[in-house]
């Protein structure tokens, strides 16, 4: 036996070591996480899951002492009663004088693991189920296949009955000659034309979106494996009750694996008749009876889900494309036109949409009214006083002032003054209403500095030969 005295850092106490150093080492780690030794001991006994998790029972059960180990630490505390041992081994010591230690710590994780491990096999057996539903009674899905299907014979010169479903994984890369579009788009092109009421097929099988990312085989073994850790929890009650234990607690843990065992019988029934009808799904969907068992479930569900995925996408595309050849062929429609002459700009009123409303308008029909009425009463007295009437001339009196008409109302005396004073009142009325707004040219001013007068410097005097070079010689301003 090798026993190693271990002094501590301040030198005052000694402990015992007996386990490795990377035993001890790891137990010491796994101890910083864990309640105090005497703390586990009472959970474990009791199967208190307030003082210890699941984490801390699967770090334990990797601590469970050996006999070996049992043997050693209590020989060689036996030697040295004087000194305590470790705190390695003074936990191992302890978890060793607990009874069935290993049937209680499984058990409890059992316990604890159980509804976590059912809901990891439940959901995607009732995933797989609503996802069958949703094929069998989506009708996209069959717009899609029939349409493939005939482009298929079509193209191939045969009359097929139906096509493998994987072939679903080549539609998107199969392209024309002439536009290079795929396949895909030309079968979403002609569901969106011939059958307006489907959709974009990857919104309506979610659950077959979550079934592509399950293991269904994984899933059967986790299935087996939760039956046999059952029936390995019954043994492990049976070696526990054997020891001191409370009958409260026996009775509580022995109708919680009779209600485990009920309900994995259960859940092995609904797996069976799951997958049951997974393979008349797939007898539904034409394939062969002897190749039903191979097919796998999960490649099956990606195939689904990724080509719905890719056909949402080009089914989005094929419709921006759509709704713009609609806007453009709207646009040719008001090409060439003025924005009034559309309907969307027209007037308000449904009786009279072409004529413009306001009170402006209103006062400029009636005074157009009263004009022409105007004109039709004096019209015959003008006729008549045609011959008699003078010249109409405009004099002005001086720069500036208004212009005035004047008539020869001497030369006409036949020409009722009231109906002329009336036209003329509203002749000047109209061109006086808005008056004209005449452009003064601006005077351009002219920079007159460094200029002289030539007047001035003929005054001030020049001599013979500046006025002979200046050819002023016999001019009059020479003279002056």
């Amino acid at each position: 036996l090798s026993v190693t005295k271990k002094t501590a850092a301040d030198g005052k106490r000694q402990e015992i070591i007996v386990l490795d150093s990377k035993r001890s080492n790891a137990i010491n780690i796994g101890l910083t996480v864990l309640p105090p030794p005497r703390t586990i001991k009472i959970a474990i006994l009791n199967f208190d899951e307030y003082a210890l998790n699941k984490e801390g029972i699967e770090k334990i059960l990797t601590m469970i002492p050996t006999e070996e180990e049992k043997q050693k630490i209590q020989e060689a505390q036996l030697a040295n009663p004087e000194v305590p041992l470790g705190s390695a081994e003074q936990f191992l010591l302890t978890l060793s004088s607990i009874s069935e230690l290993s049937a209680r710590l499984h058990l409890w994780a059992f316990k604890m693991d159980y509804e976590t491990t059912e809901k990891e096999v439940a959901e995607p057996l009732l995933d797989l189920k609503e996802g069958i539903d949703q094929l069998e009674n989506n009708k996209t899905l069959g717009f899609i296949l029939s349409t493939l299907l005939a482009i298929g014979n079509f193209l191939n010169g045969t009359n097929a009955k139906a096509f493998e479903l994987s072939y679903l994984e080549k539609v998107p890369e199969v392209k024309d000659t002439v536009h290079k579009q795929s396949l895909l788009h030309h079968v979403c092109t002609m569901v969106v034309e011939n059958f307006p009421d489907s959709s974009d097929l990857y919104s309506e099988i979610g659950a077959i979106t979550r079934s592509a990312k399950v293991d269904f085989d994984q899933l059967q073994d986790n299935l087996c494996q939760m039956e046999r850790r059952c029936k390995a929890s019954w043994d492990h009650l049976k070696a526990i009750a054997k020891h001191e234990m409370k009958p409260v607690l026996k009775q509580r843990m022995s109708e919680l694996l009779k209600d485990c065992a009920e309900r994995i019988i259960i859940l092995k029934i609904v797996h069976r008749r799951i997958i049951n009808r997974f393979h008349s799904f797939l007898l539904f969907m034409g394939h062969p009876p002897y190749a039903i068992r191979e097919v796998n479930i999960n490649k099956f569900c990606r195939i689904i889900s990724e080509f719905a995925l890719e056909y949402r996408t080009t089914r989005e595309r094929v419709l921006q494309q759509k709704q713009k050849r609609a806007n453009h062929r709207e646009r040719n429609k008001t090409r060439g036109k003025m924005i009034t002459d559309s309907g969307k700009f027209s007037g308000s009123s449904p009786a009279a949409p072409s004529q413009p409303q306001g009170l402006s308008y209103a006062e400029d029909a009636a005074e157009h009214e009263n004009m022409k009425a105007v004109l039709k009463t004096s019209s015959p007295a003008l006729e008549d006083a045609t011959p008699m009437l003078g010249v109409c001339t405009r004099s002005r009196a001086s720069r500036g002032s208004t212009s005035s008409w004047t008539m020869g109302t001497e030369e006409s005396p036949s020409v009722p003054d009231d109906a002329a004073d009336e036209i003329m009142d509203r002749i000047v009325k109209s061109a006086t209403q808005v008056p004209s707004q005449r452009v003064v040219p601006r005077e351009r001013k002219r920079s007159r500095a460094n200029r002289k007068s030539l007047r001035r410097t003929l005054k001030s005097g020049l001599t013979p030969e500046e006025a002979r070079a200046l050819g002023l010689v016999g001019t009059s301003e020479l003279q002056l």
